[in-house]
């Protein structure tokens, strides 16, 4: 396992990148302590392969340097960084058994052979593929698989890192459930250095200690799942984390008030916003309640998802979403009231912390 420095890289797919609008990946400067479970999470195009790349030594950065454990690898290969990854699509050995595939990484290594015996049949289970070690790749489903090179990924115990590139994709939805789990149970119980990059959220809130949220080429947030929660840095993170994600709307401050159109919603605390910024007000639909008092809020439909309804209306033709539980009373003429604890404030969307009271 190794402590990865990401020592502000930058990269570009062109030759002569020019100014910061050219480069696909922004620059990251950061430390993945070792044995750090960490997601990189985001939407198609955000740069998160291209950052895993770099780690893995695919790709080398334009500007910046990569360091395991302090030394410098951003010139090594893959192979001598002693990095294992595992790929969206799977890569396996068709003609070999379930139990070769596996076999093989250690065997290229000189490991001895009852070690080998040991870990192969103790990851055969762990994915779930004991009733197939001796059948040929080439005869199992996709998804299959992709249980082999996970498993090929977590059968080596010397590896630097294990990264993951969207390793889940193939996988039905139960088998995704069960692996995510089996793969924190196994960091948990090993603490290897793992990265895994995934544009479903779920898959990154349960799996990662750690989330580093991607946006356009930059790293808007790092954070523990409750902070992307409680405390979205940008509001992209509020967007993307949570289902529903977080309403934002448009207000004016004045001094702990917030306006929005006639609507005035108190703050916790005063926030100093400077001139000329686009300013928000975010809060999550569970923080926010329906009742006989508030703002004036109007019902457009109701989702029952069973434990709860999201109800969907809007304030001063604001679209806004509500969280209520499944018993919760939902009137007619309901208004609209605001948790304090859960109001978040946006200029030119990055989050600003309230001023302390004096």
């Amino acid at each position: 396992m190794a402590r990865i420095d990401l020592d502000h890289i930058r990269h570009a797919y062109t030759a002569d990148p020019r100014s910061e609008a050219d480069y696909a990946l922004k620059e990251v400067h950061h430390t993945f302590a070792d044995g750090t479970a960490c997601a990189l999470l985001g939407p198609s195009g955000c740069g998160k392969t291209t950052l895993l790349n770099i780690i893995s030594g695919l790709l080398r950065p334009s500007d910046g340097k990569v360091l395991f454990d302090g030394r410098d690898v951003t010139a090594l290969s893959t192979e001598e960084r002693n990095i294992a990854q595992v790929f969206q699509f799977p890569v396996v050995y068709d003609t070999m058994t379930v139990y070769q595939n596996l076999a093989f990484p250690l065997r290229n290594r000189g490991v001895p052979e009852a070690e080998v015996d040991t870990r192969v049949r103790e990851i055969i289970d762990m994915i779930d593929l004991g009733g197939m070690a001796d059948r040929r790749a080439n005869r199992l489903t996709a998804d299959s698989k992709q249980k082999i090179a996970l498993g090929r990924g977590l059968v080596r115990s010397d590896v630097n890192a294990i990264l993951f590139d969207e390793p889940l994709t193939v996988i039905d939805p139960h088998m995704k459930w069960m692996l995510r789990s089996q793969l924190k149970q196994l960091h948990r119980r090993v603490g290897f250095t793992m990265v895994y990059v995934t544009h479903d959220q779920t898959e990154a809130l349960t799996f990662a200690d750690v989330v580093v949220v991607m946006y356009e080429g930059e790293i808007v947030q790092i954070g523990t799942p409750a902070e992307l929660f409680e405390r979205p840095s940008h509001t992209f993170v509020g967007y993307f984390i949570g289902s529903p994600g977080m309403n934002v709307l448009p207000v004016k401050l004045d001094g702990t008030t917030a306006r929005i159109g006639e609507v005035a919603v108190p703050l916790p605390a005063p926030v100093k916003i400077e001139n000329g910024a686009k300013t928000e007000l975010g809060i999550r639909p569970e923080y926010l309640s329906l009742g006989r008092e508030g703002a004036p809020f109007a019902i457009s439909k109701i989702e029952d998802i069973g434990r709860q309804k999201i109800v969907r209306g809007t304030l001063e033709s604001h679209p806004v979403a509500v969280v209520v539980g499944e018993d919760g009373e939902i009137p007619a003429d309901a208004r609209l009231a605001f948790d304090p604890a859960g109001i978040n404030i946006y200029a030119d969307s990055w989050r600003v912390e309230p001023e302390a009271r004096a």
